[in-house]
């Protein structure tokens, strides 16, 4: 039997794998938005309905399978109110266009890591205590509300006077997004979990509470040590040198994401029409 390609390419099979392609990419985006928030959790809890669901009608659950209707009919409403947040999150990105074109200015990144840095090593020799978090994927809107906006480019010196003692500003969180210091004085969630360490206060818990429910990259300065540390997802990183720390800060805010994309979809055509990943 000839393999006929002319059959393959036609127009209604190239509208099913644009719409496939269409479907991968807004399931990516969407997992990629949700990615360290709490909706991920309610997300499996929905999983699990479905599952109860389909379960219930093969075996012939009629009961479950009539509550289970219920809940689904039902939830629609509730995922409006549940996902609020990353609903409007979700638009802002779409508004800004910002969910189809990620452009990465490694120059402005850098200007960003060499300030802080500057703010770290000042701060840190002094004793100074600071909390500062960056927005990385997770929208951070919600804290940023409850801070004094600033809106002004990143300089140590600015970050430096921010936090000196007893300044209207130096009680709470300084929040960065899009290269900029969006504001000061914010309120971090602070964590409840029993593995943090005795010994550390009120920022260490704030910062380890934001990696918690966000992805935010957070850098904590002990004013009783001076130890910098650094939290993200989840994970409290204590004691960072500064060799250390600006090594890490290249690796998470550099890295270029549009590039690994591109490799990655290199590698796949490659496997599929090539023979191996391209170089």
């Amino acid at each position: 039997m000839n393999f006929n390609w002319s059959n393959l390419l036609t127009v209604s099979n190239f509208v099913r794998l644009l719409d496939i392609l269409v479907v991968w990419f807004v399931i990516y985006e969407l997992i990629v938005l949700l990615r360290g928030t709490k909706a991920v959790q309610l997300f499996r809890g929905i999983i699990v309905i479905a599952i109860v669901k389909f379960l219930s009608v093969i075996i012939g659950l009629d009961t479950v399978s009539w509550i289970m209707d219920q809940v689904i009919n039902w939830a629609v409403i509730a995922m409006v109110i549940i996902f609020q947040p990353e609903i409007r999150r979700g638009l802002e990105h779409l508004g800004r266009g910002s969910m189809f074109v990620r452009k990465h200015q490694n120059e402005d990144e850098e200007h960003m890591i060499a300030e802080l840095d500057k703010a770290i090593q000042y701060m840190a020799k002094r004793r100074i205590g600071a909390l500062m978090s960056i927005k990385m994927d997770t929208g951070l809107e919600d804290y940023i509300e409850t801070g004094i906006a600033l809106d002004a480019d990143i300089s140590g010196e600015l970050l430096i006077n921010i936090f000196i003692p007893n300044t209207p500003l130096h009680d709470g969180a300084v929040i960065i997004q899009d290269n900029q210091i969006k504001v000061a004085a914010a309120y971090l969630p602070l964590s409840e979990s029993n593995l943090i360490p005795k010994e550390l206060g009120t920022r260490h818990r704030a910062a380890v509470g934001i990696s918690e429910v966000t992805d935010a990259l957070t850098i904590v300065i002990s004013e009783e040590t001076g130890e910098v540390s650094i939290t993200k997802d989840n994970e409290l990183m204590r004691g960072m040198t500064r060799e250390n720390y600006l090594r890490y800060f290249r690796q998470v805010l550099i890295t270029p994401e549009d590039q690994t994309r591109q490799n990655a979809i290199q590698n796949w055509f490659g496997r599929i029409f090539g023979g191996g990943p391209r170089k």
